[in-house]
């Protein structure tokens, strides 16, 4: 299999309730714009995708409270949070990409992790798919949830870094702490290597890290 075949964009909730609403823009501090550039980035990462041969595959996020478990009510309840993505509602649309015919689309139901959506690991494992490469919202939830069990179920992870952004967190501090817990790489999405499935390099010493002293007898 080539690079390209064993490569998949995931782009992960790029709904009207995350990128557009007024839910979604209360919900969001930062600057409105972020969102836009977010969708824009990924809009072109797809379009970059597909023409590389790379296989796009969506996931959406639906919080229907019939699909919600007690700890997930209790939270939005002591929050005062009206669901999102409601199944059905202009809400739970894809926002500006769209899948193309053929391209899969799994469906979370309120959960993080798109591993929890039915069929989404048997259709990576089925496809053969090695190397994740996330685009989407928000990086310190649904993408991190995704992308921790990717890593640990052997998948190796990219973060386009132009390509999403945080909730909750201060960014920079999310992708940190993915290159270090999952050795993600976080290229732009405009960076060609992005694409390419990691292999293993020479070992290098990471800035700042504890290096070991050796234990020497008394005397």
């Amino acid at each position: 299999m080539t690079a390209s075949e064993r490569t998949a964009l995931v782009v992960v909730d790029l709904q009207n309730d995350f990128c557009a609403s007024p839910l979604a823009r209360a919900r969001f501090r930062g600057d409105p714009a972020v969102l836009d550039a977010v969708v824009s980035s990924t809009a072109a990462a797809v379009g970059e995708a597909r023409r590389r041969g790379v296989e796009v595959v969506f996931v959406r996020f639906t919080g229907d409270p019939v699909h919600q478990g007690a700890s997930w009510r209790l939270r939005d309840l002591g929050r005062g949070r009206p669901p999102k993505c409601l199944e059905g509602t202009w809400g739970a649309e894809f926002h500006r990409v769209l899948p193309a015919a053929g391209e899969a689309v799994f469906t979370k139901r309120a959960c993080f992790d798109a591993f929890l959506a039915a069929g989404f690991e048997e259709h990576l494992r089925g496809r053969g798919v090695e190397h994740l490469v996330f685009a989407g919202l928000f990086a310190d939830v649904c993408v991190d949830s995704t992308a921790r069990t990717a890593f640990q179920k052997g998948f190796h992870v990219t973060v386009l870094a132009d390509c999403t952004t945080a909730l909750h967190l201060p960014y920079e501090e999310v992708l940190a702490f993915m290159r270090v817990l999952y050795g993600a790489r976080t290229p732009a999405s405009d960076d060609p290597s992005a694409w390419d499935v990691p292999v293993a390099g020479p070992r290098r010493r990471e800035e700042g890290a504890c290096v070991p002293q050796p234990v020497r007898s008394p005397g």
